[in-house]
Parts: structure tokens; C-alpha cells; sequence
């Protein structure tokens, strides 16, 4: 795959998870969860603005630079402490199986997105390679966030209280 058809690619997958949160925020009724979703979207807001400057980039000098891609996510050790957290002290939550099926959906979604950026890590061009590798590690850090509140609604009928760091980058 060239450069610009993976960029290209890219915009689309990013642009199916962002419509997918954005409606999910819309509809979900616990604060706490409609708060995670609408957080994710303007991420994958982000993600979309980086990839669609970058194809600029391409078409205009053939080459594409990878200034550092920001995330909102705590660090990876963080869910493992929040879901210990969640454990011990479970709350009552407003969540309805409609909520649980856009989870499962945006799961799906950051499964395939993430398996679309691994392809590209291991298959493009060595010089081409980075501006992916830092997607792949960002989408697996939602993969981790999306299936740690599926979790915490199927074990202890609570949402995972997600939003205790700072929601501003950087």
C-alpha cells in the first residue's frame, strides 16, 4: 500500500470510530459514560486532524513529517489500578444494555482500526512506519479503555469511573 492510500485509509477508520463516539454520547444517560464517549470522539477528532495535515503534507512535498500525536489516555498502568478501584468499592449505575451494545460496537471498532494500523507498522516502508506505530499504540490504549468499562458493567454493575486524569493534552 503507498503512503497516501494508508493515509487515506487511515481517515476513514478514524472517521467511523469519531461518528461512533459522538453518537454514543448523544445517547448514553450515565454522566460518567457519556462523558468517556465524548472525550474519545474529540481524540479521534484529533487523530483525523493529524492524519488529514499529514496527507496535506504528502501532496504537497511527497514527504510526511510525524510531529508528536497527543493522546488524553492515562498511562497503561492506570486501568489496572482504576479497575482494582472499581472492585472495591462498586456503585450504583444507570447503565442500560443499549449503553453495553455501543460499547461492544466501539470495541469492534478499535479492534479493527488497531489490527488496520499493525498492518501498516508491518508492512510499509521503514521510513513510512512511524507515523503508524504511534496510532497502533494509541488505539491499543482505547481497546484497553473501552473493554476495562465493558468490564466493569458486566462485573459489577458500575461504570468505570474512567475520568480521573487530566482531560486536556499535554
Amino acid at each position: 500500500m503507498e503512503l497516501n492510500e494508508a493515509i487515506t485509509t487511515a481517515i476513514g477508520y478514524e472517521t467511523k470510530v469519531r461518528d461512533h463516539y459522538t453518537q454514543g454520547a448523544e445517547k448514553i444517560l450515565d454522566p460518567r459514560g457519556k462523558k468517556m464517549f465524548a472525550t474519545l470522539a474529540r481524540e479521534e477528532q484529533g487523530h483525523l486532524a493529524y492524519l488529514e495535515s499529514r496527507l496535506e503534507e504528502w501532496r504537497r512535498t511527497g514527504h510526511v513529517s510525524t510531529p508528536e500525536l497527543a493522546t488524553v489516555l492515562p498511562p497503561a498502568q492506570w486501568i489496572d489500578e482504576a479497575k482494582a478501584k472499581v472492585s472495591r468499592s462498586p456503585a450504583a449505575t444507570i447503565a442500560v444494555q443499549g449503553e453495553i451494545e455501543l460499547l461492544k460496537i466501539a470495541l469492534e471498532l478499535e479492534r479493527r482500526t488497531s489490527g488496520f494500523y499493525r498492518q501498516l507498522v508491518e508492512t510499509l516502508a521503514l521510513k513510512e512506519r512511524p507515523l503508524f506505530a504511534r496510532f497502533l499504540e494509541i488505539e491499543q490504549g482505547h481497546l484497553a479503555l473501552v473493554q476495562a468499562e465493558i468490564d466493569a458493567l458486566a462485573g459489577h454493575g458500575t461504570w468505570f469511573d474512567v475520568m480521573e486524569f487530566r482531560l486536556e493534552a499535554g
